[in-house]
């Protein structure tokens, strides 16, 4: 029997999960993770009820497509791609043309997390040879990656955790059949969304898009530009020198911001300043002057133990030979989010030294390694070489560019890897197995035929948004045991009784998209899963149209960095504030809604 509080107690569970999630300093699987904890410790769920999420035919699922897109890249099947459909492109509206189709159709059975990281590199040496800023391309790749996804059964990680719920339900629809989700039932849908979404980005890109052209100005007002903290050693040449004559004032894209001296800073530094040894000379600027900043001798990243420090000599930080500079976005299902940079251990667990930081829209003072880190920060790492290889599926980073290329892709095999793909799309497609089952055979064959290693296809498994799934679906579990789902149903039921079946389906996609706002989406599509089950039942109205809105709420949003992670990758490469998101992807959002909300009744049963 359910107690009074337990609905009111898991109520104020999540209202505090959802808070915490959009202060953005710990990772959505330690909070909702702490969440389900507190579950378990009050009786609201039992134990086994509390890990069934994790035992789910979705989450195995996902996994193996993330090893199916881990074998895809390695084996160089969509950089051949690419390669094709960009070309030399004569203009900005030319270039989002020829990138947002193509990354649409491959992101409808791709992950979409690989294709982004693919083409960011890609399209910077675009925007350079075609002189237009990159900050014209990366948002469309991100949006156009999204409304692909929103076309296949496996397009997204969400379709197929929403697929599974509903097969879990057997809800028998208007006709006697099974609801459920084969591979291009949500094309009814997605397409139409995902045509209106392109003809958006390509109409309105140029002038709602940001224009970021000029980042020398951006490091000179300090708002922009990487946050470098370099120690000056004893043996450096510039000891005793003033910092003009050490020729740090006029460097082409850097600007020296102050010099930390001891218990002492110096701000709004004069050409005549003489630097001493152990000053810690502070940067803003672009990426390419810092890393120049690199070859001075006697400059060495501030996070690096002194050279007066007691350390084995087995180990000098000091020596430092065949390094490379790498940039990496700090994930938002990172372990390192709300951790200092001295904190993080990240030359312990990645052998990698912060030369410096990157964050949108804000002055960073203090000391390089007293930053606490959040997520969408890209860092300035000096990493061995590889460490792209090794570290991007880690799931603290979203690697954006190395600057020596990891190790050569497995170009002879990408046939294969295609191959693999559309076997999986025709088994999925024909219904000849089930999800889990054909994704779990052709993750197998991409190991097999060698088109990715073993531990390539571990490291390309996102533990965190597994994670996340197992623990959404114990959360969405308590919230259908406590009634709790019920009486959120019953609430928006009455606030828009009004506006009749329309009103509702429109109020569930609205919810359903600032819970993706907020928090991830998967666990929004997992939560409001069971509100609009129990909204359709209350007002005795088809299910599938709820599903399917959910389903699309929980992808299209467009409006903040944080709704979805491919928004998170492109922010930092991109240059973007928060405010461009609202600008550009906020009406964008509102246009998917409005689709999904005329067309899903209309394909999957009338009101």
């Amino acid at each position: 029997m359910v107690e009074p509080w337990e609905p009111i107690l898991t109520g104020v569970l999540i209202v505090l999960m959802i808070g915490t999630m959009a202060l953005g300093r710990f990772g959505a699987d330690i909070i909702m993770m702490g969440a389900l904890l507190v579950l378990l410790l009050t009786g609201v769920l039992e134990p086994q009820e509390a890990i069934d999420g994790f035992a789910n035919q979705a989450v195995i699922t996902v996994a193996m497509l993330y090893i199916v897109a881990t074998a895809m890249r390695e084996t160089g099947a969509m950089a051949r791609i690419t390669a094709i459909v960009l070309g030399r492109p004569k203009s900005e509206r030319s270039a989002q043309m020829k990138l947002a189709i193509p990354v649409a159709m491959m992101s409808a059975f791709v992950n979409n997390t690989p294709i982004v990281a693919m083409f960011l590199p890609t399209l910077s040496t675009v925007a350079r040879r075609c002189s237009f800023s990159p900050s014209k391309l990366y948002m469309p790749l991100s949006f156009a990656s999204i409304l692909g996804g929103v076309c296949t059964l496996i397009g997204t990680s969400t379709n197929v955790v929403v697929a599974k719920l509903l097969s879990d339900e057997h809800i028998v629809g208007p006709s006697g059949e099974e609801l459920g989700f084969s591979m291009f039932t949500l094309a009814k849908v997605g397409l139409p969304i995902a045509i209106v979404g392109i003809l958006y980005i390509l109409f309105f890109g140029r002038k709602l898009l940001p224009d970021r052209v000029t980042p020398i100005q951006d490091a000179e007002t300090h708002d922009e530009g990487y946050h470098a903290a370099l120690r000056v050693e004893p043996n450096s040449p510039i000891v005793g020198k003033s910092v003009e004559d050490a020729d740090l004032r006029d460097l082409p894209g850097l600007f020296l911001a102050r010099i930390e001296r001891e218990n002492t800073t110096l701000v709004a530094v004069s050409p005549q300043v003489i630097i001493n040894a152990r000053d810690v000379l502070v940067f803003v600027g672009q990426i390419d002057s810092v890393v120049d900043l690199q070859q001075i001798k006697g400059l060495v990243p501030s996070t690096l133990p002194s050279s007066d420090d007691s350390i084995d000599e087995s180990e000098d930080p000091h020596y430092r030979p065949n390094l490379t500079i790498s940039e990496a976005v700090v994930a938002n299902n990172s372990s390192l989010v709300g951790l200092t940079i001295k904190e993080s251990g990240i030359r312990t667990r990645y052998g990698a030294v912060v030369v410096a930081v990157r964050r949108q829209g804000q002055r960073l003072t203090g000391k390089l390694g007293d930053i606490r880190l959040r997520a969408g920060d890209t860092l300035l790492l000096e990493a061995p070489p590889g460490f792209g290889d090794r570290f991007m599926s880690s799931g603290d980073f979203y690697l954006v560019n190395e600057r020596i290329t990891p190790a050569a892709l497995r170009h002879e095999r990408a046939w294969v890897a295609l191959a693999v793909l559309a076997m999986l799309i025709t088994i999925l497609s024909f219904g000849v197995l089930d999800p889990m089952t054909g994704s779990m055979l052709a993750a197998g064959l991409m190991v097999l035929t060698r088109c990715c290693t073993g531990p390539q296809a571990r490291r390309g498994v996102d533990i965190q948004i597994l994670v996340v799934i197992g623990a959404a679906f114990g959360i969405g579990a308590a919230m259908t045991k406590t009634g709790l789902a019920a009486d959120i149903a019953h609430t928006i039921t009455q606030a828009v009784s009004t506006m009749g079946p329309w009103g509702l389906l429109a109020s569930i996609y609205v919810l359903t998209s600032i819970f993706t706002a907020t928090m991830t989406n998967n666990a929004a599509a997992v939560l409001m899963f069971p509100i609009a089950l129990a909204v359709a039942a209350e007002q005795q109205l088809n299910p599938m149209p709820f599903v399917v809105a959910i389903t699309v709420a929980a992808s299209c949003e467009f409006s903040t960095p944080i709704g979805y992670q491919t928004n998170l990758m492109v922010m930092g490469p991109g240059g973007y504030r928060w405010s461009d998101y609202t600008r550009f992807g906020l009406p964008l959002s509102i246009l998917c809604g409005i689709v999904c909300v005329i067309l899903a009744p209309w394909m999957f049963g009338g009101f």
